[in-house]
């Protein structure tokens, strides 16, 4: 059961975290729609789907920074708490600096597990509305979803290669397709360009031909014009940058074996994506644990200088998170150990500012 010190102190933990939240959002919305005003009158917008992007956008947003809001949440409530001398009177009352600390950990679960709902499931889906309305509307389709000499095994026996592929369009030229059995090319298939038919999820082949290999003679075809199916997606085979951010968990899973399979470059990016699905909700306990042994202190100065500790301290987070994420992407370090260390440092913190607020 919940005491009345349990249930004043969640109160307040839950509540300032969701006031931060509504007064945050609102100004991310109006500075993003202030920058983008112009594009988006200039296409034409539909109303319904600007209502659309901006609610997109509002997950997006919160699932992005909500380490930093919830921090400074605790920060702040826990420091006019301390101002107040509310927690000198909790710990004279006989209560011990860790039963001060338990309706903390109880907030920090409810954050840890709406935070993972959030990124397993809603926030994927936001980041495709998001990233789908940049490049419709506020790019003008000139993006970064072309690839240069793509070359993928699609699985243990096809090989295909393309010399230019544009997502957003789903084109490609100079295709080509190379089957094996064993270590023999069995046929080939080449086409000028394909285009990939979402009515119907059939390709079209300009310029087509295919060589059948047979022991003692070759089958040659050749037609301007093939449709046909095969087993993948053009998405699939050249996948934009931003796919695993769109992609449930259970997608995600699936769509990073595939990718190991074919041989992806991009792996360590979409791991990247996967671990810090996990590791970002678990930084609610660590920073929530920061936060409290930073702000339970009544200091000189008050509550600005328990607020100066506190965005420094998130703000160095927020600067490890990105920095070893991008080290991953970039190069062969561990996605793991990229997405955990900064949990693993600030935990090792976490521990030492307890230690101290304890005396």
């Amino acid at each position: 059961m919940l005491s009345i010190l349990d249930k004043y102190i969640l109160k307040r933990y839950l509540g300032t975290f969701t006031l931060l939240l509504l007064l945050f959002v609102p100004i991310g919305i109006i500075v993003n729609l202030s920058e983008k005003i112009d594009k988006i009158l200039e296409n034409k917008v539909p109303f319904i789907e600007i209502a659309e992007y901006y609610l997109n956008f509002t997950v997006y947003f919160a699932n992005l920074l909500f380490p930093l809001f919830f921090f400074l949440s605790v920060i702040w409530f826990t420091s006019k708490l301390a101002n107040n001398t509310e927690v000198i009177a909790f710990l004279s009352s006989g209560v011990s600096y860790y039963r001060f600390l338990r309706p903390y950990i109880i907030g920090a679960t409810i954050v840890c597990v709406v935070a993972l709902i959030m990124g397993m499931y809603l926030a994927p889906m936001a980041s495709k509305g998001f990233n789908e309305f940049t490049y419709k509307y506020l790019k003008n389709g000139r993006d970064d979803r072309t690839k240069a000499n793509v070359y993928r095994q699609i699985n243990d026996n096809d090989f295909i290669y393309v010399s230019y592929f544009n997502v957003s369009e789903k084109t490609g030229n100079n295709f080509t397709l190379e089957h094996f059995v064993g270590n023999k090319l069995a046929y080939k298939i080449k086409a000028d360009k394909i285009v990939f038919n979402e009515a119907d999820s059939t390709y079209s082949l300009f310029k087509y031909s295919k060589r059948t290999i047979l022991e003692n003679k070759d089958i040659l075809e050749s037609v301007k014009k093939k449709d046909t199916i095969f087993s993948f997606d053009l998405e699939d085979l050249t996948p934009v940058m931003y796919i695993a951010e769109t992609l449930n968990i259970i997608e995600l899973n699936t769509f990073i074996e595939r990718e190991k399979k074919r041989g992806s470059s991009y792996i360590n990016r979409y791991e990247v994506v996967r671990n810090k699905r996990w590791s970002l909700p678990i930084s609610a306990y660590i920073l929530t644990i920061i936060a409290v042994a930073v702000s339970s202190m009544k200091r000189r100065g008050g509550m600005g200088v328990n607020l100066a500790i506190g965005i420094g301290i998130g703000m160095i987070f927020i600067f490890f998170d990105k920095i070893f994420g991008t080290m991953a992407e970039q190069s062969d370090f561990s996605p793991f150990v990229a997405t955990w260390f900064p949990n693993f440092v600030f935990a090792i913190l976490a521990v030492y500012l307890l230690r101290n607020a304890k005396r």
